[in-house]
């Protein structure tokens, strides 16, 4: 079997190792958002994934718990797919990340 090095499939593989954050709560909602819903974004929200995913974890864990909300409209934009992602999927499967 010969490995995808598209520069696709390269950034999807970047994205999901820094999507890996070692807090189980943000992988709970990062890890499903990114393998589910990711490709069906449009470039704009793709973009906007990418730079979440730069913030730092405190602040990722605010905004993805919804005890705060980013001030960026394209952030809170992201921010709240991945929460609402997350509250209308069944994600039991990664329970055991």
């Amino acid at each position: 079997m010969s490995e995808d090095t598209s520069s696709d499939a390269i950034l999807r593989k970047r994205l999901y190792w820094h999507s890996r954050r070692g807090m189980w709560e943000l992988d709970l909602l990062l890890i499903p958002f990114l393998e589910q819903r990711f490709v069906q974004l449009d470039k704009e929200d793709q973009l906007a994934y990418e730079a979440l995913i730069e913030e730092e974890d405190q602040d990722l864990f605010m905004w993805l718990m919804r005890r705060e909300w980013p001030q960026e409209p394209e952030r809170r934009r992201i921010v709240q797919m991945i929460v609402e992602h997350a509250e209308t999927t069944d994600n039991s499967a990664y329970r055991t990340l």
